[in-house]
């Protein structure tokens, strides 16, 4: 998470590379033993590269939609910045990548950090 620099009120944000490589440290763990996960990349701010101050983190985790894929306890308290989960099926997500407007984002903007 955000830290205050020093003793000044100032805080400062983690960078593109620092979470970057903290989403594939944890798209690691989290694939690990679990042959069900398919792809895990992120998009957002993050990806487009305008992230600022207070910019969150939006995962793309997409499964076979079997048990082996079950994410429960995925921590992503531990990445450096607030993160939110996008879980689809393999089935699921090819029918929304593309259409409309969230699905553009989805075909063009993810960054694949695992499984690509």
């Amino acid at each position: 998470m955000p830290v205050k620099s020093s003793s000044s009120s100032v805080l400062k944000w983690p960078d593109a590379d620092t979470v970057d490589k903290a989403v594939r440290a944890w798209a690691a763990r989290i694939a690990a033993g679990r042959p069900g996960i398919v792809r895990i990349g992120y998009i957002g701010s993050y990806a487009r590269g305008d992230w600022g101050v207070g910019s969150d983190l939006d995962i793309v985790v997409v499964t076979t939609g079997g048990p082996e894929s079950k994410i429960g306890g995925a921590d992503i308290a531990a990445l450096p910045v607030p993160a939110d989960l996008l879980v689809y099926r393999e089935t699921e997500f090819a029918r929304i990548r593309g259409r409309g407007r969230f699905g553009r984002v989805l075909a063009e903007e993810t960054v694949w950090v695992y499984g690509a």
